[in-house]
């Protein structure tokens, strides 16, 4: 365009300069005339204005009349298939299988305690010492007992064996034996029950009853014991879910008090469906190394309840609708250089995951989709590419 100005106005001031006696610019510089050479300078100014507002003039109808003038600029991105994982995102608690109250098993006075909270304990490590009332002194004496009917046996089955006595003897010295053991081992129980055991390895998280107190079996809480080895989450997922959510299924677990962020699996999905609010039961197993986490955690679940492995994504933004519901985009058709024409295509969308919708049929791998523009143009319209962004 700046040629042509150029052209046109030195045409202009070589056909004004040859009308005036025939003068060229360098004959009129040459006169050394000063009032000649500031009229003529002054004469090629005007014509100069009225030259340029004419050409202005011309621009503007050529640029009404030109169709390529009118194009309109747009940006696209080309469409692929890529693995499309949709996620459920729920709530839920953390739990675990090993966190125990402690209750007695015998009545009586709570004589020793042999641990304090936060220690570690091993499963059968002897945790507290009830009063028996006499038991042990029953026991060593009925043992005593034992052990005379254990020789009375054994000296009758030999004088049996030698065909020495009567059956009648040996059976009776066998039966004395027999019930003195089977009341060994009852009383040896009972007794065992006034030591409180650990019944798994763990932390000994609150000691509940103090040392001298009576305890009561089913009535007295001692102490409680956790173990934050075996952890869990628990959450209640809506029923419509029941045949995606399923054991194996990956899950995104974000613990935001400890802002903490793991990957686990789904451990149990349940198959009960609790009529009250409709949904089912899941548990998720979670590696718990550090110890940071313990039970009743709030936790934010997302579980895996889709996956297409050849997914077309593409922005929501992008998509129109028309009066019937029907929803399309624009793309691009007969590409030449950045020259192009706009075809509207007609899509059914799947599953949403953040700004981006799942797209299961009328676009196709590598269809080429406009982004910036795709509100203003329309269908075999003519358009001008920019520039192509891959959004996926």
């Amino acid at each position: 365009m700046k040629y042509i100005y150029l052209t046109f106005i030195s045409a202009f001031i070589l056909t004004s300069c040859g009308g005036e006696g025939k003068k060229s610019i360098e004959d009129i510089i040459a006169t050394n005339d000063l009032e000649l050479i500031r009229t003529k300078k002054s004469e090629l100014e005007i014509s100069a204005q009225e030259i340029s507002e004419k050409l202005k003039q011309l621009e503007q109808s050529i640029k009404s009349l030109d169709p390529q003038e009118k194009i309109p600029l747009i940006t696209t991105f080309h469409a692929k298939e890529a693995v499309f994982n949709h996620f459920v995102e729920l709530q839920g608690n953390v739990n675990t299988k090993q966190n125990l109250v402690i209750y007695p098993e015998f009545s009586g006075v709570l004589t020793q305690v042999y641990v304090k909270e936060g220690q570690k304990v091993s499963k059968g490590q002897m945790l507290a010492k009830i009063d028996d009332g006499g038991l042990s002194q029953q026991l060593s004496q009925l043992k005593i007992q034992t052990a005379l009917a254990k020789t009375t046996f054994e000296r009758q089955e030999r004088l049996w064996n030698q065909k020495i006595g009567s059956e009648l003897q040996y059976l009776q010295a066998k039966a004395a034996y027999e019930g003195q053991l089977e009341a060994t081992k009852q009383l040896q129980q009972q007794v065992g029950k006034t030591v409180v055991r650990a019944p798994f390895s763990g932390t000994i998280d609150d000691v509940i009853t103090e040392q001298g107190s009576v305890v009561a079996p089913g009535q007295s809480m001692l102490f409680r014991i956790v173990n934050l080895d075996d952890m869990y989450i628990e959450t209640e997922v809506p029923e419509r879910y029941v045949s995606d959510i399923v054991k194996g299924k990956e899950v995104k677990v974000e613990f935001p008090v400890l802002g903490k962020k793991i990957d686990a699996k789904v451990r149990q999905a349940g198959n009960f469906i609790n009529p009250a609010n409709r949904t089912f039961k899941v548990e998720v197993a979670i590696s718990n190394k550090n110890k940071d986490i313990k039970p009743n955690l709030t936790a934010k679940l997302n579980i895996n309840n889709y996956t297409n492995p050849k997914a077309i994504l593409i922005p929501q933004s992008i998509i129109s609708e028309n009066a019937e519901g029907q929803q399309y985009v624009y793309t691009i058709t007969n590409k030449v250089e950045n020259k192009a024409k706009v075809k509207r295509e007609f899509i059914e969308t799947g599953k949403t995951q953040g700004d981006y919708i799942e797209v299961l049929s009328g676009i196709d791998n590598n269809e080429e989709i406009i982004v910036e523009g795709a509100r203003s143009v329309k269908d075999g319209q003519d358009v001008k590419v920019l520039n192509i962004e891959d959004e996926n």
